[in-house]
């Protein structure tokens, strides 16, 4: 049962994977998870549905059973998956041009643009800084 939560819980998180330059991949994040809080969640977040959000509510509410390893490495992991999805913002804002002009897309589907912005020449450094911390390149 243990498995099979924490691998849903990896494969939720990495449904479209992208890294940000301070932080770990989504999928490093979840084994991260399971190996330091898995004990935890699989005894007190069994109910509990395995997006991040829950399951960090689920955690903060059970710090007085938590493991030293998942006390001090949770909150942590939390906050490199946040960092990550603003990443992903991030990409829209700064490859504005290269999306439209040299990819012919739309900002409101940043993610079909970008297979194009990795090959395309003549991207903007904001927009190649912008990727590599979202996980793109």
């Amino acid at each position: 049962m243990v498995r099979g939560g924490v691998i849903l819980f990896i494969v939720a998180l990495t449904a479209p994977s992208l890294a940000v330059a301070e932080t770990i991949s989504f999928a490093d994040a979840a084994a991260q998870l399971a190996k330091n809080c898995g004990a935890v969640i699989t005894a007190n977040c069994r109910g509990v549905n395995l997006d991040a959000n829950r399951l960090k509510e689920c955690l903060s509410r059970n710090q007085d059973v938590m493991t030293p390893d998942c006390k001090a490495n949770y909150l942590l992991t939390f906050d490199a998956i946040q960092k990550r999805i603003a990443a992903r913002v991030t990409v829209a804002n700064a490859c504005t041009r290269e999306i439209v002009k040299l990819c012919g897309g739309s900002t409101k589907e940043t993610s079909k643009s970008v297979p194009c912005l990795v090959a395309a020449k003549g991207v903007s450094r904001n927009c190649t800084q912008a990727m590599s911390d979202a996980g793109y390149q």
